[in-house]
């Protein structure tokens, strides 16, 4: 997404000087001149940087297909999604023709994708195999992020501005609900403990519960201390959500039983995405301003154990949880756009 608070960090990051920023825990990233494949990391180390196609325009969320060894990344201010190996870090394909894409969800039972076509308020259906677009279906007031329901079989699109959720048959790609959840909407998540769909309601500073057997919202959390909640990440097991708060660069950890909030800790200016390493009870928090923040996340409980500058405009990260490996787009990293790829065991 684009609020006017990451308007305000881009213009600060284009203005900033890249350089070396050593990290708490004992992690220290190299960005410079250089690609930052010399870089000497404690805790990470830096696998490769994959040069992705297209400008140096904004790059937005990622999805990864475990599967089928597959990272989507859209490539917002191109209209684009770039598609990576990530067994040989190449790019194989390109959608094209996706103005203003933000949200990017693989689908691998379907043998599907679904892009947010933010500038047309549409949803793209795309091919996994031929990588074309298929169809498309109407979205709210600005299209964002997306989650798929397996058991219902139903893709839920946070639309930003519009303040809902729309719901989105996969059976035949075709709209069938909104729901109002009464504010601007951040990121939405499935709950395969729960089967719910859990989201982000920034405009209300709430975390709602939404039942998809009755498209309904079931229950709303305040996050007390919170500015702006917008990223989430999911602890099925556990049952917690993990919530970044734009506004006052804050991460929540929030029991989905009670609706307590059970831990606080700072994270980087304009926090955006989050990945959750389960395996690893490994929690990274993405910002606007290109701080990469890891957490030991425990349940209820969250303890920093690294924080560092991660890329220019590193504001979206991915994980794979096989290899454990960590995806952070830059838009540019020395004239040209690259898919930085970390992973932990770094001296």
């Amino acid at each position: 997404m684009i609020t006017p608070n990451r308007r305000r960090s881009e213009r600060r990051l284009g203005r900033a000087a890249a350089g070396v920023l050593v990290l708490t825990g004992g992690l220290a990233v190299a960005c410079g001149q250089s690609s930052g494949r010399s870089a000497s990391v404690a805790g990470l180390r830096l696998v490769a940087d994959v040069p992705l196609p297209g400008s140096t325009a904004r790059l937005d969320y990622q999805s990864l297909d475990e599967a089928h060894h597959r990272l989507y990344v859209a490539h917002l201010g191109d209209g684009t999604v770039a598609v990576v190996d990530t067994r040989t870090r190449a790019v194989v394909g390109n959608v094209a023709g996706l103005p203003g894409v933000h949200g990017v969800l693989a689908v691998p039972e379907l043998g599907r994708v679904y892009a947010s076509v933010t500038e047309r308020n549409e949803v793209a259906v795309i091919d996994a195999q031929t990588l074309r677009v298929t169809a498309t279906t109407a979205a709210g007031d600005y299209p964002d992020g997306l989650s798929y329901d397996p058991v219902d079989h139903r893709v839920f699109v946070s639309d930003e501005h519009g303040g809902t959720d729309t719901i989105i048959e996969t059976d035949t790609n075709r709209r069938v609900g909104t729901i109002d959840l009464g504010g601007d909407v951040g990121n939405t998540q499935y709950d395969s403990a729960s089967h719910r769909v859990v989201a982000a309601v920034q405009g209300r500073g709430q975390i709602v519960v939404i039942d998809p057997a009755r498209n309904s919202v079931v229950d709303r959390y305040e996050t007390p201390g919170c500015d702006g909640p917008h990223g989430v990440s999911l602890d099925a097991r556990s049952e917690v959500a993990y919530v970044a708060c734009e506004g006052n660069a804050r991460l929540l950890a929030l029991d989905l039983r009670s609706g307590r909030t059970t831990a606080t800790q700072t994270v980087g200016d304009t926090p955006d995405v989050l990945a959750f390493d389960a395996a690893l009870h490994q929690l990274y928090v993405a910002a606007e301003s290109g701080p990469l923040v890891v957490f030991h996340a425990d349940g209820m409980t969250l303890r920093k154990i690294a924080e560092g500058f991660a890329g220019p405009n590193a504001h979206t990260v991915a994980v794979d949880p096989a290899t454990h490996q960590v995806f952070l787009p830059l838009a540019d990293e020395n004239g040209r756009p690259v898919l930085r790829v970390m992973a932990p065991g770094g001296t």
